[in-house]
């Protein structure tokens, strides 16, 4: 009886390492994240007694298990009071369009008044924050320096400073990942709400340790400091896809649907703003699709992958946009896919760029770009010097080359301002 039990008891554990082999590494990490509204909640609002709370959030401003928002959570807590909500870029539930205003509004679930971040001030002013004793801010973010909430957020801690109110940032995974970091440092005088920050394109930081950094740094407009306060994840380790972490993904905003498309809008959103060719925006894969009728996809495809970008590879593909179903235009060219964590997403940009201005030099595709566009790519970029680069026809590896330095510089700089291992 006892050899029969042990049998059992040796198969049920090979059949438990088999399954768990199978379905692969990222199964033992899913229960495991808490992201900071969790904690916070799990704390009893620690730290928040009493307090009248002002909540920047989105529609990813959810708990682990979705079913519960923040501004519900707050809500329903006995502890502090919600008195008003903050809304970014794209509104408080993602109805507005990219770069377009945001008016402030009366949420008709709570009453409670949305002040707008992204209208007619980028910046809570001293009337919005009136009825306020403590600022939380709470919203996902993709980890690119050209993604607005991170400027939101930096704006938010200058009015909390201003008005002498305490922040607390309830902290996020980077779905890129916390050690993936590539591109040029930007060059501050180009600051702008596309690149408020000294970073890279890719920063490799939470929005929290973002925040720490940018307050012990000086970043805020005159050196102001705020009194922040981060509520830490739980579980979230620096090397973790976003699939490890066990959270549904919501779309941060219109054309970020997937993590997948998140990390591609780090290797070619900076290209889609001259606007000269196709990268996915009005099919089904935003930013993962780089395409044009005249494009040859498997020689463009063969040409990327030569050049060994980490972590990335590019596959032939063609489709045709919805805008173009009626007139039958297909666009050829490639699907960009992430096929390992450590990668360099500006590095595909600078890839992309050159490619096409190599192979395709007959076309001269930068040549209808407009003054205003190439003003919008340098600030993206954070300098024009990577627009003078393309168009000098430097080589992929010379521009890399030149960012190194910065780079190198930054990553010392953030060992001070890692929470997480």
């Amino acid at each position: 009886m006892e050899i029969g039990n042990h049998r059992l008891a040796r198969a049920a554990a090979v059949a438990l390492l088999l399954c768990v082999t199978l379905l692969g590494p990222g199964v033992a990490l899913r229960s495991q994240v808490l992201p900071g509204i969790d904690v916070l909640v799990e704390d009893d609002f620690s730290g928040l007694q009493g307090k009248r709370v002002g909540l920047v959030v989105n529609q990813t401003s959810v708990r682990r298990d979705i079913r519960q928002t923040t501004i519900e959570a707050f809500m329903n807590s006995r502890e502090c009071r919600l008195t008003a909500l903050f809304a970014p870029e794209h509104g408080i539930d993602a109805s507005a369009g990219a770069g377009e205003s945001v008016d402030n509004q009366v949420d008709r679930r709570t009453g409670l008044p949305v002040y707008s971040l992204y209208g007619a001030t980028r910046k809570p002013t001293p009337a919005m924050l009136r009825d306020i004793d403590v600022m939380v801010y709470d919203i996902q973010d993709i980890g690119v320096r050209s993604y607005t909430f991170i400027s939101t957020m930096l704006k938010v801690m200058e009015g909390c400073a201003d008005a002498g109110i305490p922040l607390v940032v309830l902290d996020r995974p980077n779905p890129i990942g916390g050690d993936v970091i590539d591109g040029p440092v930007l060059d501050t005088a180009y600051r702008s709400f596309v690149g408020i920050a000294p970073v890279p394109y890719v920063y490799g930081l939470t929005a929290g340790e973002l925040a720490t950094m940018a307050n012990a740094e000086g970043w805020l407009e005159g050196r102001r400091r705020c009194d922040l306060h981060v509520v830490r994840m739980k579980g979230w380790r620096r090397s973790m896809s976003w699939r490890e972490t066990g959270l549904t993904w919501i779309p941060t905003s219109p054309h970020v649907p997937t993590p997948e498309s998140a990390f591609a809008n780090a290797a070619t959103g900076a290209l889609g703003e001259i606007g000269v060719i196709n990268i996915g925006i009005g099919y089904t894969l935003p930013f993962e699709l780089v395409g044009a009728p005249w494009i040859d996809g498997d020689g463009f495809a063969g040409r990327l992958n030569g050049l060994g970008i980490p972590g990335i590879y590019f596959r032939r593909t063609a489709y045709k946009p919805f805008y173009a179903m009626s007139s039958g235009s297909v666009c050829q060219g490639v699907q960009l896919i992430r096929v390992a964590e450590g990668a360099a997403p500006f590095s595909a940009t600078i890839a992309l760029m050159t490619t096409l201005r190599d192979d395709y030099r007959e076309r001269n595709i930068f040549a209808p770009v407009t003054d205003e566009r190439w003003k919008m790519f340098d600030k993206v970029c954070g300098s024009d010097r990577i627009r003078k680069q393309i168009l000098g026809g430097e080589s992929y590896q010379t521009i890399l080359n030149e960012w190194g330095p910065g780079l190198r510089a930054f990553i010392a700089l953030r060992e001070d301002y890692l929470l997480y291992e």
